[in-house]
C-alpha cells in the first residue's frame, strides 16, 4: 500500500470520469480518506452536490452538461492552484468539456490528472447505485449517459482503472501512485497490472 505522505505536497486535480455506478465516488472517497489521514489538504467535489448548489437550474442537455463541467473545473482549478488535492468523481461525458478543463489547468500551470474508471455498462447497470438504469429501462427517464446518451470514453487518460476487477483499496492505490509520479499526459496509459512505461 502506498504511503500518501510520499505524494508531493502541491495541489492537483484528479478527475475521475466514467459511467454512472462505475465506482467513481467510492474510489474518490477512499483516496480522500487516505490523503486526509496523512495530513494532506484534500476536497472531493461531488457531482450531485454541485448540481444542487453551484449548477442548480442546469438540465442535462449537451450544453448544460458542458457548462456544469466547466463550473466544476473552475472550482477544482482554483482549489488545486492553492495547494489542495481536489478529487472530482464526475461523469463529464463529453471529451471536449474534459479537454477544456485540462486546458484551464495548463494555463495556470496547475496539475491535472484524468482517471478513467472503466467499468463496463453491463456491470454498472447491475450495480445501479441510484436506480437510474432501472428507471431508464422502465421508460421513466431518458438521457442516461452510456445508454441513450453518449459517453465519450477518454482515449488517453493519465490512468485507466478497471474498478470492477480490483478492490476499492487497489483502485485508490493506483490513483495515489499516479499522484506520486510525474505528470504523465501523453505517455502510454498504465492499465491494471501493468507497470508505467
Amino acid at each position: 500500500m502506498l504511503n500518501p505522505c510520499r505524494i508531493p505536497s502541491g495541489g492537483a486535480t484528479v478527475w475521475l470520469t466514467g459511467l454512472p455506478s462505475s465506482g467513481k465516488s467510492t474510489v474518490a472517497r477512499a483516496v480522500e480518506e487516505r490523503l486526509r489521514a496523512s495530513g494532506r489538504r484534500v476536497e472531493v467535489l461531488d457531482g450531485d452536490e454541485i448540481r444542487t448548489f453551484l449548477s442548480a437550474g442546469l438540465g442535462f442537455s449537451r450544453e448544460d452538461r458542458y457548462t456544469n463541467v466547466q463550473r466544476i473545473g473552475l472550482v477544482a482549478e482554483v482549489l488545486a492552484r492553492n495547494g489542495v488535492v481536489t478529487v472530482v468523481p464526475v461523469i463529464a461525458p463529453y471529451a471536449d468539456s474534459r479537454e477544456a478543463v485540462r486546458a484551464r489547468h495548463a494555463k495556470s500551470g496547475t496539475r491535472y490528472l484524468e482517471v478513467h474508471v472503466a467499468t463496463p455498462v453491463d456491470v454498472c447497470s447491475v450495480r445501479d447505485v441510484k436506480g437510474l438504469y432501472a428507471q431508464q429501462a422502465a421508460g421513466r427517464i431518458s438521457g442516461l449517459t452510456g445508454v441513450d446518451d453518449p459517453y465519450e470514453a477518454p482515449e488517453s487518460p493519465d490512468l485507466r482503472i478497471e474498478a470492477h476487477r480490483r478492490t476499492v483499496a487497489e483502485s485508490a492505490d493506483a490513483v495515489l501512485e499516479l499522484l506520486d509520479g510525474p505528470d504523465r499526459h501523453g505517455a502510454p496509459v498504465p492499465h491494471d497490472g501493468e507497470d508505467p512505461a
